[in-house]
C-alpha cells in the first residue's frame, strides 16, 4: 500500500503531545530568535496586505469590497508559509500547545515558559519590520501609508453598531481568527510535502482575512505601522483622518483598544476551541508519549 501523503486526524492530533513538549523546551534564546522572525514575517504579509488594499476606489468612493478583502487575505497567507515551512515561533500557533498540556504532558509552567517569551518576541520583530518599513523605507509616506493609518484606526478606534462594543466585539473577532489560524497551523503540519503545505495554509487564512477577523501578532505590525505612517504629510492627508483622530492612534490605544482583547480572543479560539477539542476528541485516552 502507498503511503499516505498526510496524517490522518488522530496522527495529527497525537503528533501535538511531542510537538508541545518540544516547543516548551526550547533554549530561551533560541525561541526567542524564532519569535522575532515570526513576528517579522507576519509584518511582510501585514505590509504586502496594506499595499493591496491601495487604491480601490470609483470616483473616490470605497469600491468592490468583498473582492478586495479576498485579495488582502490572499497575499496575507504568506506570513503563515513563512512561519511553517522555515520555521519560527508564532504566539497563536503555540495555542496548541494545550494538546501537550491536557495529555498530562506539559506544565503551565512549561505552557507558559513558551508562550510569554514567543508574545513578546513576536511583538519586538512586529515592531522592528514596522519601524525599518515605517522610518528607513519611506514606503509609507504617501498613499500607502494613509492605508496603513486607516487600517490601524479602524483596529483601535472604530465603533461597532448593534454588538456589543468595540473590546468585546474584537475579542470574538479574535476567537474567530485563531480558531482558523489554527486549523491552517494542523493542515500544514498534516501535509508531508510543500505544495500541500502551502494550500493547507492559503485558504484558512484567507477566509480569516476576508472575515474580518482579528490577529494579534499581525496587528503588532499593522497598528506600529500606522503610528509611523501618521507623521508623514503625505501619509496624513491620504487618510482622510483628522489631528484629533491621529492622536486617538497611539501606542496606548493599541493595548487598551485592540491588543489585550484580541490576544485574549486568540488563546480562546485556538487553545480550547482547537487544542482542546482535538485532545479531547484524539489524544485522551490513549498512550501518546512525548
Amino acid at each position: 500500500m502507498a503511503e499516505s501523503n498526510f496524517l490522518t486526524p488522530p496522527e495529527l492530533a497525537r503528533s501535538f503531545v511531542g510537538v508541545g513538549v518540544k516547543k516548551a523546551g526550547l533554549p530561551i534564546g533560541k525561541m526567542l530568535l524564532l519569535g522575532i522572525l515570526a513576528g517579522v514575517y507576519i509584518g511582510f504579509a501585514a505590509h504586502l496586505a496594506t499595499t493591496v488594499a491601495t487604491g480601490w476606489t470609483i470616483g473616490g468612493q470605497p469600491a468592490l469590497f468583498g473582492l478586495q478583502k479576498f485579495f488582502i487575505g490572499a497575499v496575507f497567507s504568506v506570513g503563515l508559509m513563512l512561519v511553517i515551512i522555515p520555521g519560527s515561533e508564532l504566539f497563536t500557533g503555540n495555542n496548541l500547545l494545550t494538546v501537550a498540556l491536557c495529555h498530562g504532558k506539559l506544565g503551565f509552567g512549561g505552557l507558559f515558559r513558551n508562550w510569554i517569551p514567543v508574545y513578546f518576541a513576536n511583538l519586538l520583530g512586529s515592531i522592528l519590520l514596522a519601524w525599518i518599513i515605517g522610518v528607513g523605507t519611506g514606503l509609507l509616506s504617501g498613499p500607502v501609508g494613509g492605508t496603513a493609518i486607516n487600517i490601524a484606526y479602524g483596529k483601535v478606534a472604530s465603533s461597532i453598531p448593534d454588538g456589543f462594543g468595540h473590546n468585546v466585539s474584537y475579542f470574538f473577532r479574535g476567537i474567530g481568527c485563531n480558531f482558523l489560524v489554527c486549523l491552517a497551523v494542523m493542515m500544514a503540519i498534516a501535509a508531508k510535502d510543500i505544495s500541500g503545505k502551502v494550500w493547507a495554509i492559503f485558504f484558512p487564512i484567507m477566509a480569516f482575512v476576508t472575515s474580518g477577523f482579528e490577529h494579534c501578532v499581525a496587528n503588532m505590525y499593522f497598528i506600529p505601522a500606522g503610528i509611523y505612517a501618521k507623521h508623514f504629510a503625505g501619509a496624513a492627508e491620504a487618510s482622510g483622518k483628522t489631528p484629533e483622530q491621529l492622536a486617538a492612534l497611539n501606542w496606548g490605544s493599541m493595548w487598551s483598544q485592540n491588543l489585550i482583547s484580541v490576544t485574549l480572543g486568540n488563546i480562546v479560539g485556538g487553545a480550547i476551541f482547537v487544542g482542546a477539542v482535538y485532545y479531547f476528541l484524539y489524544v485522551r485516552g490513549t498512550d501518546t508519549e512525548a
